[in-house]
């Protein structure tokens, strides 16, 4: 069992299919095959079953990619633990963000990283708030941006900022000036699956209503034209909303709501994921 197996192994994994773990990787799509080809008769058993979507794992396969992940973090340690106790930090930085922050937050961010840190090789992964959250649990990534409070991780709070009501505008709702949760809740909703629905669900259970789900969109875009074809209501971030077209109404939304969105790392973070904590939290100390 070598390395480059288990990093060609993780490649086909992550990426979905040998084709693109090649590219990834720098090999051949061949090599990348002989290489999981050969770890499985190594162990002498299947890690991956091949279907129309790509590639899946095995209940085998599940085990061998959690170990592999942690072996090959702890190899990265030896070189990045090392250079940093000279003063100087290397190795590569997986960051996962949400659509709706990547531009808006964590673009100048990652500049700025860059340009202190020009030995690190950034890898950008988007998700869900969900998906985030489970490839930091999994080891998939090394920080991510999550929506707080996010319990077991450290976090530097990137942005916090409020949630508005959007309806049709030849809405009856769309002549006020502002919207409660009530009057959303008596109407179709369509709901963002790309992350902000824990905060406003949260808000809705304080006030006692429940808000009747007819839709859901995983880009805020299709939230906006959604409600402007006037198939229903909704509820977004301020941060990345898309541009408001004619047809589409923004409005207060009361009780007042705020989305909180950090950085986060684990505790056990390789040095180059702890140094962009440490930067967007300046001189305040990472909170739990």
């Amino acid at each position: 069992m070598t390395l480059s197996q288990l990093r060609a192994l993780l490649a086909v994994v992550e990426h979905g299919g040998f084709t693109a773990a090649a590219d990834r990787v720098g090999m051949s799509q061949p090599a990348v095959s002989r290489s999981v080809a050969t770890l499985e008769a190594e162990l002498g058993v299947p890690l991956l079953t091949r279907c129309r979507d790509g590639v899946k794992l095995t209940d085998v396969g599940e085990i061998v990619t959690r170990h592999a992940r942690e072996a090959l973090r702890h190899f990265d340690l030896i070189h990045t633990e090392v250079a940093a106790l000279a003063g100087e930090v290397t190795g590569t930085l997986r960051l996962a963000s949400l659509p709706s922050a990547t531009g808006t937050l964590i673009a100048s961010q990652l500049r700025t990283y860059r340009q202190r840190h020009p030995r690190v090789a950034v890898r950008l992964l988007e998700g869900s708030d969900s998906e985030v959250r489970d490839w930091l649990d999994q080891g998939v990534v090394d920080a991510g941006v999550v929506t707080l409070p996010a319990p077991g991780l450290l976090t530097a709070e990137l942005d916090s900022h409020e949630m508005v009501a959007l309806v049709p505008s030849d809405h009856r709702l769309a002549a006020q000036d502002v919207v409660t949760y009530e009057e959303l809740a008596a109407e179709p909703f369509i709901r963002s699956s790309g992350g902000c629905a824990r905060v406003f669900n949260e808000v809705a259970h304080e006030v006692g209503v429940r808000l009747d789900v007819a839709f859901e969109a995983r880009e805020p875009s299709a939230v906006v034209e959604m409600v402007g074809a006037g198939l229903g209501v909704s509820i977004l971030p301020t941060v990345g909303l898309p541009e408001q077209p004619s047809d589409v109404a923004i409005r207060t939304l009361r009780p007042r709501t705020v989305r909180r969105l950090a950085v986060a790392v684990s505790a056990s973070a390789a040095p180059a994921a702890k140094a962009l904590l440490e930067q967007i939290a300046g001189s305040r100390i990472p909170v739990r």
